[in-house]
């Protein structure tokens, strides 16, 4: 139960929950906190507030205090790598990455726990990368008090998540190792500028490129060169050049006799459409097509930290990116603070 007292009727009551002062441009936060004693000296900062009602609460056995159901709410989300540590503000409670990597979010279960009303938890897009005690997810109870059975049908979706509603995955230190192919590169007709664009790409995410080889359009050096490096330790193959649906393009061909599996080619995204993903002997292998040289975002950039994070990615993986797989060209590029791949 909730009980409308005037602010002078309260003095000597705890407060039931944090009180908000707002001053623009310079504060926003509690003025009072939950359980402070209420002091006559504290009904003018109230009146400047605008308060002149405060709340005097007694449950009733079937309801839960905010901050009490905000704790149970966020314990039931965490999942692997996410964790929280500051006691509920205002019925919120904020989740935290316990380490630098992928974030994962299943979009399913945080759907059914939101359409339970009166809770609620908004999260960063599943597959960001974020670092570590980046704040990644909030949850809070909406109402001061909130209904025990809601509270118990949220945990109840949560836990219908077989991994966890909201999980860091640690993303692995790329050993790569690099094919660019073409015959005007191999030849020195033009002067390969893939190189530092994947370098950079790759050092980016604390990987290391180990070995660049250049390859002419063969079908059997191409193949031959893929299986070296993957005998030499690389733990990611990444392919340029010969993407594009010219008869002397090669390279797909070619690594599928070098015994390339699941093979997903073409993607729905822009800059990206002639992306490949496969496997060669359990190494992740990942061709991008000429716009990642001048692009500087394409769908390599979507994909290639979820395979660091242990992802294997099939037809349905890449076709869900066609929405918002729409790179809008910005004169300054943000991503990934922008809406592509989102």
């Amino acid at each position: 139960m909730i009980e409308v007292v005037k602010i002078e009727e309260a003095v000597g009551c705890a407060l039931a929950h944090d009180i908000t002062e707002i001053i623009p441009g310079k504060f926003k936060g509690p003025a009072f906190l939950k359980g402070h004693v209420l002091q006559t000296q504290d009904l003018d900062h109230l009146r400047r507030l605008g308060k002149n009602h405060l709340y005097v609460l007694s449950p009733r056995p079937d309801q839960m205090h905010e901050d009490d159901a905000a704790i149970a709410l966020a314990d039931a989300l965490s999942g692997s790598g996410v964790y929280w540590y500051e006691a509920p503000r205002e019925g919120k409670i904020s989740l935290r990455a316990s380490f630098s990597g992928l974030l994962k979010v299943d979009v399913r279960a945080l759907t059914q726990f939101n359409l339970i009303g009166d809770i609620m938890c908004a999260t960063r897009h599943t597959n960001s990368i974020v670092y570590k005690r980046d704040e990644v997810a909030a949850t809070r109870a909406i109402p001061l008090l909130v209904e025990k059975q809601k509270v118990e049908a949220a945990l109840e979706a949560a836990g219908d998540s077989a991994q966890g509603v909201i999980r860091v995955l640690p993303m692995k230190r790329a050993s790569a190792g690099v094919l660019i192919t073409g015959d005007e590169v191999y030849s020195g007709k033009i002067q390969d500028r893939f190189e530092p664009v994947i370098r950079k790409k790759v050092c980016s995410l604390g990987g290391e490129v180990k070995h660049v080889a250049f390859l002419p359009d063969n079908d059997e050096l191409i193949a031959r060169a893929a299986l070296d490096l993957v005998d030499k330790g690389v733990n990611i193959l990444i392919t340029t050049g010969g993407m594009s649906v010219d008869p002397d393009d090669r390279t797909r061909y070619a690594l599928q006799k070098a015994g390339a599996k699941d093979m997903v080619y073409g993607s729905a995204v822009l800059p990206g459409a002639m992306f490949m993903v496969a496997e060669l002997k359990g190494v992740p292998l990942l061709g991008i097509p000429a716009c990642g040289m001048y692009a500087a975002a394409t769908i390599f950039d979507l994909i290639y930290p979820r395979v660091l994070a242990g992802d294997k990615i099939n037809r349905h993986d890449v076709a869900v990116l066609g929405h918002g797989g729409l790179c809008l060209k910005c004169k300054s590029c943000r991503f990934p603070d922008c809406a592509f791949g989102k």
